[in-house]
């Protein structure tokens, strides 16, 4: 069992990829989380080096790629160029 612990969170403002972002909201109103806590998770999933999903979870994220066109993955994570801004 875990024990709770408490902590203090901030406001933080991050830039994303749109559709990847899309892919993580939709995620997280499937797993009923909020955005932050979905991050968190995979964060401190990420630093164990531990994999944050289950399966089904996987099989849902693979689904809400397709429906948002996300093409991108790890492999491109060091490699994206952003588009000029709109006038």
């Amino acid at each position: 069992m875990y024990q709770m612990k408490t902590i203090e969170r901030t406001q933080t403002g991050v830039r994303l990829e749109k559709r990847l972002l899309k892919v993580l909201k939709g995620l997280a109103e499937h797993l009923d989380l909020s955005l932050g806590d979905l991050l968190e998770g995979v964060a401190l999933h990420s630093f164990e080096n531990k994999p944050p999903f289950s399966r089904e979870t996987l099989v849902k994220i693979e689904q809400l790629k397709a429906v948002y066109d996300l093409d991108i993955d790890a492999s491109h994570s060091h490699a994206l160029k952003e588009t000029e801004p709109k006038s």
